[in-house]
Formats: C-alpha cells, sequence, structure tokens
C-alpha cells in the first residue's frame, strides 16, 4: 500500500535535465514515496544522463510502451525516436526495463501507463484526426478500466495533466510529462498534443480521509541543453516543444 503522502512522475522521454529539476523540487515536498509511470528514455534527448539518474533512484517503477519497444524490437524496426534513445542506453537500463511491471496494484491503487490493458490506448482522451484530442466520456473510460477496483488510478502516456473523479467514485490521476509537453502521433490516427507548458510536471498525491488530494506541480527550468540536443538530432519538433510546451515541425 503506498503511504499518505506520494510524488508521480511519467514520461520523462529522456529529457535529464526535467528529471533532476523535477527531483530537487520533490525533495522539497515531505513526501513518503516517489511512483513512476514509464516512459524513461525514448527520445533525441539524453537517454544515458537520464538513466544516470534512475538507476540510483529509490522509486516504484513501471514499464510504459516505449520502455516495450525499446526491450521487444529490433533498432531497425524501431521508430526514430526509440533509436536514437537505445543507442545512447548501456545494456544495464535495458535489462532494467525488461523486469519493470507493466501494471501493479498497490492496495487501493492501480498503477499503469496507459490503461488497465494495454499500454497504448489514451485512457482520459481520445485523438482527433489531424488534430489533437477531447476528453472521453466516463463511460468509455471506465470501459478501459474493466476489473480494476482500486479507488485511485495512476496513469500517463497521454503527458496531459488530469485529476478526475468518475461517477462511481474512483479517482483518476495523471501527473503529466516530466520531460515531454508536446508531441505528434500517428495512431490511432493522426494527431498533435499539446500541454502548452514548457515546465516539467508532475504531481503530489495526499490521502486525507478515505479519498486523495491533487497537487500537480509545474517546474521550470532551462531547457536550452536538451533543446539543442534534440535540435543536433534532426529533431525540431522536439526543441520547440521542450521550450515552448506546443509541438510544431
Amino acid at each position: 500500500m503506498l503511504p499518505g503522502r506520494v510524488a508521480v512522475i511519467s514520461d520523462i522521454h529522456g529529457n535529464s535535465d526535467a528529471l533532476r529539476a523535477v527531483l530537487a523540487d520533490i525533495a522539497l515536498q515531505r513526501v513518503e514515496a516517489l511512483v513512476n509511470l514509464g516512459d524513461h528514455f525514448s527520445g533525441p534527448m539524453d537517454a544515458g544522463g537520464t538513466w544516470e539518474v534512475l538507476r540510483d533512484l529509490d522509486a516504484v517503477s513501471i514499464r510504459g510502451n516505449h520502455d516495450r519497444y525499446l526491450t521487444t524490437r529490433a533498432p531497425d524496426e524501431m521508430g526514430q525516436s526509440d533509436r536514437a534513445a537505445h543507442q545512447m542506453l548501456p545494456g544495464a537500463a535495458l535489462d532494467w526495463l525488461r523486469d519493470l511491471p507493466p501494471v501493479l496494484l498497490m492496495g487501493d491503487v492501480f498503477l499503469c501507463h496507459a490503461t488497465a490493458g494495454d499500454d497504448e490506448t489514451y485512457l482520459s482522451h481520445l485523438p482527433i484526426r489531424d488534430g489533437g484530442v477531447t476528453l472521453r466520456d466516463p463511460s468509455g473510460i471506465a470501459g478501459l478500466l474493466t476489473g480494476v477496483e482500486a479507488g485511485l488510478i495512476l496513469f500517463g502516456h497521454t503527458h496531459l495533466p488530469v485529476a478526475m473523479r468518475l461517477p462511481d467514485g474512483r479517482m483518476l490521476v495523471n501527473p503529466g510529462s516530466v520531460g515531454c509537453p508536446g508531441y505528434n502521433d500517428s495512431a490511432p490516427v493522426p494527431h498533435v498534443v499539446h500541454t502548452g507548458t514548457p515546465d516539467a510536471c508532475y504531481a503530489v498525491i495526499e490521502r486525507v480521509g478515505p479519498g486523495w488530494r491533487v497537487e500537480h506541480r509545474h517546474v521550470p527550468y532551462d531547457a536550452s541543453r536538451m533543446a539543442g540536443a534534440a535540435r543536433a538530432a534532426g529533431r525540431e519538433g522536439w526543441a520547440r516543444a521542450v521550450e515552448s510546451g506546443w509541438y510544431s515541425e
């Protein structure tokens, strides 16, 4: 079971400077535990430096979809962002990813990267073709959580900070993305996601009676080194996203 006050991070995507900024802020929050919801390295920035931080971090961690791609696909079968990260990572980092569970139940709290059943479907939002995303209706969200009876569901994947309560009383929290505030994707339809802030995002959750208080925290940091790494790799969209919170090619 999780203790009473917990920091929740997700979707670092190889942004080591954002991760360090978030961990420095977490150190001031008097938390009793740290939960990490996956997608640790994929991207053109600093997967190796991110591993140097994560390997000594005391956190409960699960695997994201890009973590799975990094450990199950050959490099020539990977997407551009996964392949870039794979080239920067030592074998120990890949071994660590392989050992992470895809979901985890900790008492009354359920941890998943995307949904209960898979690591690619958006839980709280629906992609719009050649657009952004829109909020799912509650029945659609509940359908993706079949079999999950926990009162609190922690998830990531969309990079969008979320705190919502379903009609049945279950609480859903997405901490947002530590290191990737905007991106494009082609599945299930072409779409773009923007958080609208370049800050590194995470959440602090605290037990209050039978429920949870949620605080989303946005941490400013100097993104110039990460943007430079993205540009050096030919990934202008990534550079603009970490600088502004808005993705554009």
